[in-house]
């Protein structure tokens, strides 16, 4: 990938069908260059995690995702042993007659062989690789810590094995929807970004690249409504430019030239996903259809 400037990194992301505005485009190029771990912050949907997926695609890396959540832990991101096999292994000693020596039956039982390597660990084994860290907000304060200990060294100490040092460090991307404040120490050891929705333009080339099956009327009105509904304060959950393309699409598939509430109505569901928030919709669609 040409990295020489912002611009030849927003090209390249474009290729893939990801549109990234300038300061988006300048903090990734500056990520890359500088091998920092890349925070992205925002509302769900905005394309953060898409971002971490375009980047591997333009790089023609791996893409490793580690999906974090409540009680995630170290074991998780890390490694495990695989427990059926090591018995499997032990018996076969038995019935070998090999078991006899105690020390050396143990000591087989953390063989590479039986190890099961999680997202962090693969990471470091595949690098060069993209590491992505979808929403880190939803796990704890320790494991906080844990990663904040991973990104400073890009090593793993396992203490059966040894050190797993990545020869080249992943490229970390690591996603917040900002359900919690993330620690201080953390953030220090990223670049951060905020990732807005799109304006009006640019939501239509986001369909415009990603759905160019969706005639431009349709699509201009889609996003039209989109963001109408966007600047709605009573809605649990707006919909993001994932639900766009997903609603755009849905009205294709129905041979749907232009919005009316029939359509609209049978293809909620690919825009909003609660249902108080589908009433909402369904009046606020009504009242904009008939004026």
């Amino acid at each position: 990938m040409d990295l020489e400037s912002p611009a030849a990194v927003a090209t390249r992301l474009g290729g893939t069908g990801y549109l990234a505005d300038d300061a988006l485009a300048t903090v990734t190029f500056l990520a890359l260059r500088m091998q920092r771990p890349l925070l992205l912050e925002g509302e769900p949907g905005t394309g953060k995690t898409a971002l971490a997926e375009a980047i591997a695609e333009t790089l023609e890396l791996p893409l490793v995702r580690l999906q974090c959540y409540e009680g995630i832990d170290a074991t998780q991101a890390l490694y495990d042993w695989d427990f059926p096999r090591q018995i499997l292994h032990l018996r076969a000693l038995e019935a070998a007659g090999a078991g006899s020596d105690v020390e050396e039956a143990e000591k087989s039982l953390y063989d590479a062989r039986f190890l099961l390597a999680r997202p962090v660990l693969q990471a470091l084994q595949a690098s060069p690789a993209v590491l992505l860290v979808d929403e880190v907000d939803r796990a704890d304060d320790e494991f906080e810590a844990f990663l904040l200990e991973v990104l400073s060294t890009y090593q793993v100490s396992i203490p059966e094995l040894g050190t797993v040092r990545a020869a080249t460090p992943p490229f970390v991307v690591l996603t917040s929807n900002r359900t919690r404040e993330l620690h201080d120490a953390l953030k220090r050891r990223c670049l951060y970004h905020w990732i807005e929705h799109p304006g009006l333009e640019r939501e239509v080339e986001i369909l415009r690249s990603r759905a160019p099956e969706v005639s431009e009327a349709l699509r201009r009105q889609v996003v039209e409504v989109v963001q109408r509904l966007r600047s709605r304060d009573d809605l649990q959950k707006p919909p993001g430019v994932a639900e766009t393309l997903d609603w755009a699409r849905a009205l294709h598939h129905l041979g749907t030239a232009e919005i009316d509430l029939e359509a609209a109505a049978a293809t909620l569901g690919a825009l909003v996903k609660y249902r108080e928030d589908a009433e909402r919709v369904r009046h606020a669609l009504d009242q904009m259809l008939r004026s």
